[in-house]
């Protein structure tokens, strides 16, 4: 079996193991409980702070059969086929190269035929700001008044590239960055998940490098790990690794 890097293999699968945005889940666990499900999200924050993965999790919870407490079941067939990414009801799509007002015309046409099983479609559009302004333009009036059927999640690093027309049309949540103790916990968690020693020292300072991002964090810790196979990952391991490395290369 291939190996599966550590961000992404430790994904949330439910709201309750995402990190440092209890304002936005405590938000959507809420609106999904009493039904009063918008219809156009807007996420907006720098990298690595769960936007897609909270974008993901919104979009299989309100299709569960099963729905427990405003979480996924993740035993149904919808939120398996989720989960695998089999399911026509969740459509990711990466603005960055699909920016043309084609682009977005097909999707206003899809838009218009419901889902063959589950309540909701619900498109995912990372990278939005990268929309064109004709693509915007074509969007505007199925974001204005989509199908019941259907939710928009607009994921972006840079808000204020969004038109204002589309902002007003969307319930934003803006994503923090996750505090250093929020993401040494997690890792922590993780590496006794994976029966791997690791000192809390070597744990705080990747959180600390990883500048409010869990997924850059991830990133450096399997870095770490990988250099150091097989043995106790120490702080001094974790700076000879990692001491000379520019977070930004992250952002590339």
């Amino acid at each position: 079996m291939s190996y599966m890097a550590l961000y992404r293999k430790f994904r949330p699968d439910s709201f309750k193991d995402v990190k440092g945005q209890d304002h936005i889940v405590t938000t959507l666990k809420n609106q999904i409980k009493s039904g009063r499900i918008g219809h156009a999200y807007l996420f907006t924050g720098t990298r690595g702070t769960g936007k897609t993965t909270v974008a993901k999790l919104l979009a299989k919870t309100v299709n569960c059969e099963n729905p427990k407490e405003g979480d996924p079941c993740n035993e149904c067939s919808m939120c398996k086929g989720i989960m695998s990414g089999t399911s026509m009801n969740v459509i990711e799509i990466d603005a960055a190269s699909n920016n043309g007002v084609e682009n977005v015309r097909e999707i206003v046409e899809e838009v218009r035929y419901s889902p063959t099983e589950g309540k909701y479609k619900v498109y995912i559009i990372d990278e939005v700001h990268m929309l064109s302004t004709g693509a915007f333009n074509a969007l505007l009036k199925t974001i204005e008044e989509p199908p019941s059927y259907v939710i928009f999640i607009l994921a972006t690093t840079e808000v204020h590239k969004i038109p204002v027309t589309i902002l007003s049309r969307c319930q934003r949540y803006d994503f923090k960055r996750i505090t250093i103790d929020n993401i040494a916990d997690r890792l922590r968690e993780l590496m006794d998940e994976e029966k791997l020693d690791v000192e809390d020292k070597a744990l705080r300072y990747i959180a600390r490098m990883a500048d409010g991002s869990l997924r850059d964090a991830l990133s450096l810790l399997d870095q770490c790990i990988s250099f150091y196979l097989g043995e106790t990952l120490t702080y001094d391991n974790v700076l000879d690794v990692l001491g000379t490395v520019d977070t930004k290369v992250f952002s590339q």
